[in-house]
């Protein structure tokens, strides 16, 4: 496997080629909401009465006046498609115009629009329909963009290749988020000049941590010139070594050649066998084939298995965000990895809890590895990695979050929660509604609980760990959590709205569209001035029609949480007034208090479970979800519906998916993939 040609450009516009073909199409998967009941539906029909005539009716009221004729905006003449059947023969044109209805960029500002409710309805239509369509083949592999390795990988997999408590991406500037919502997402990792610089530099202060640590040298100097060995033959023997675990597969004669180049040429200008061997492995770490996860392209026009170095390196920078092992390497030089059954059983061993079967040669166990995916995950599905950067508690109000251990806890108790449901093969339920939580004496302080460990023999300590939740705790889930709280609230005061916007967008996937422009702030406090709770200042805000809309879905799930203040602590009181709980859905239910609000969205659990689903799915392909992904999301769902929500089977079902296993042909087939056990 040789580097591309032109490989320091952007790499990312070399992806994403055979992109003609009906089941391509460039559209971010939404979720399949039939059943939720966060949304107004007075005088409107049913979503299952909806036909192609309604959505034409809202196209030519709303759209075609601009988009028709000789010459229409994006070349997109709506009055061509006046025939139902024109959504399965013309998905790419449909696809378009969802994304268009979707995300309310069309009609243009100034011009008549339609209600957020013909908006919501047309949408969905479209998507139920285009994904009927497309799923009648069966589910098929997307495409496999080249991506560099992410400032967090980068800095796991040097750990690992070298074995050394070393964070080398400290000084690398951090990635932008891109496809779901994760910065490990192909569309954004590409690699300019500068950050080619900056990974140089990264690059030779490791090699220089390494060579200064005995054990970490001797690792990767294995020979040395000696009197049956020449300088040549030495540096030959370390490359051939370190060359196909820094590129994660075998490595060619040409390739092994290319560095020894680099060696010979610093023994003729006269350096000494450690600094010609040190510029060779400079150059392997500035090589693409380190810094970038390529994979050899199919050249035949159907789907096929992926090769077993390439899905090693899958499967281990999905659940390890690093490199593979030994035993993934081993299992792709059998050929054996392609195999389900050698495939699920790898899953259960890199989610396994416990330090058994310690890798020999990188000496770093498999719960570690887990922890650094459960952060990257955790962090940004629930966007608490914004917590003590862009979002900060008031420091006056609440100092308590700048103490340095309850900090930590805070931070962490998502991400250990999530990798105690993973370990432990636990219902995803739990992160709605849970019996137990992850807590240090630190964090139960905060929550004004006083518990022991789940085996009972000793108090909370300082690390985080499980403890049975008692009757009324107030705790037990995502909702309960200080980090989830904090991040949805003022720096000075809690928030309905945030708190609400929070649960649609990261819970169910049911993002509610941006305020119009023209719409005032909530009027805050002023001294001298009655108290008014939250509540009080938002029914006054709400007052206006522009803003009722929206904050029917958003306002009364925020109420729910009203109890818990900035930090997530327990309180009856806002403002010297009773905090008032409760919250009225559009659709008429009613709860009162965090409790009753778990207990409505666990009513509603297939579409936060489908979410989630597709979150997992995004984030372990490294892209964006296209509408031909849902397809797989539906098979996952229902497998976890007949498997009690267990949290391994999700993680088992993304990794025998085909979209997870299977390479995208040249020119991809519409027919689904179906042999060798792909799902």
């Amino acid at each position: 496997m040789s580097p591309p040609a032109g490989w320091s450009g952007s790499l990312a516009s070399r992806a994403g080629s055979g992109s003609k073909t009906r089941v391509w199409l460039s559209v971010a998967v939404w979720a399949l909401l039939p059943l939720v009941a966060f949304r107004p539906t007075a005088g409107q029909s049913s979503l299952y009465e909806y036909t192609f005539h309604d959505a034409r009716a809202v196209l030519k009221t709303y759209c075609e006046s601009c988009h028709s004729g000789k010459t229409p905006p994006g070349r997109l003449d709506l009055a061509l498609y006046t025939a139902a059947d024109s959504i399965s023969t013309q998905p790419q044109v449909w696809g378009r115009v969802y994304q268009r209805v979707r995300d309310g960029s069309m009609p243009p500002k100034g011009m008549p629009a339609p209600t957020a409710g013909q908006r919501e309805q047309l949408a969905q239509w479209i998507e139920i329909t285009l994904r009927s369509s497309i799923c009648e083949a069966g589910p098929t592999p997307g495409p496999a963009p080249i991506r560099r390795l992410n400032r967090s990988q980068y800095s796991t997999t040097i750990r690992h290749l070298f074995n050394v408590p070393f964070n080398a991406g400290r000084a690398l500037p951090e990635d932008g988020a891109g496809g779901e919502g994760f910065d490990n997402a192909a569309e954004t990792l590409f690699l300019s000049p500068l950050l080619a610089e900056k990974y140089l530099e990264a690059g030779k202060e490791a090699l220089n941590v390494v060579l200064k640590n005995p054990q970490a040298r001797q690792t990767l100097i294995i020979a040395r010139p000696g009197p049956d060995l020449t300088p040549e033959q030495a540096a030959r023997q370390i490359l051939a070594a370190f060359l196909p675990r820094a590129f994660r597969h075998p490595v060619a004669a040409d390739d092994l050649e290319s560095y020894l180049t680099l060696f010979r040429a610093r023994q003729r200008d006269g350096e000494n066998f450690d600094n010609s061997v040190l510029l060779a492995l400079e150059g392997v770490m500035i090589s693409p084939q380190f810094l970038f996860r390529i994979e050899e392209p199919n050249p035949g026009p159907e789907p096929r298995l992926l090769p077993g170095y390439e899905l090693a390196s899958r499967l281990s920078y999905f659940l390890w965000n690093s490199m593979p092992d030994r035993e993934l390497f081993d299992l792709a030089a059998q050929r054996k990895l392609t195999n389900p059954e050698v495939l699920q059983e790898q899953v259960v061993r890199m989610l396994e809890p416990d330090i058994k079967g310690v890798d020999d040669a990188v000496r770093i166990t498999k719960e570690n590895k887990l922890e650094a995916m459960a952060q990257q995950f955790v962090e940004q599905w629930l966007e608490t990695r914004e917590l003590g950067r862009d979002i900060k508690p008031d420091a006056n109000l609440f100092p308590q979050y700048y103490d340095t251990e309850l900090q930590s806890a805070i931070h962490y108790e998502p991400v250990v929660f999530f990798k105690e449901l993973l370990t432990q093969n636990l219902s995803l339920l739990n992160l709605l509604d849970a019996k137990f939580a992850m807590l240090n004496n630190p964090l139960q302080a905060l929550y004004g609980l006083n518990l022991k460990t789940q085996a009972r023999t000793s108090a909370v300590g300082a690390q985080l760990s499980r403890v049975e939740l008692p009757e009324n705790s107030h705790r037990g889930g995502l909702l309960g959590m200080a980090a989830v709280l904090a991040v949805s609230s003022y720096p000075n005061r809690t928030s309905p709205v945030l708190r609400g916007k929070w649960i649609l967008e990261a819970l169910l996937g049911t993002p509610p569209p941006p305020p119009p422009p023209s719409v005032p702030a909530l009027e805050e406090a002023h001294a001298g001035a009655a108290p008014k709770t939250i509540r009080q200042r938002l029914e006054q805000h709400r007052r206006d029609a522009a803003c009722a809309a929206c904050h029917s879905r958003i306002d009364p799930l925020g109420f729910g949480l009203e109890n818990y203040d900035v930090l997530g602590r327990w309180r009856t009181e806002d403002s010297g007034a009773p905090v008032d709980a409760q919250g009225e859905l559009p659709d008429g239910t009613k709860f009162d208090g965090p409790e009753e609000l778990k207990a409505v969205l666990l009513s509603r659990k297939d579409v936060f479970v489908r979410n989630l689903t597709g979150k997992l799915l995004g984030y372990a392909l490294g892209r964006g979800l296209r509408l031909e992904d849902s397809c797989t999301v539906d098979q996952i769902v229902a497998r976890l519906k007949a498997n009690d929500y267990k949290a391994q089977t999700l993680v088992q079902e993304i990794v025998l998916s085909v979209p997870f296993r299977y390479q995208a042909g040249a020119q991809p087939a519409i027919s689904p993939v179906s042999q060798g056990g792909g799902r």
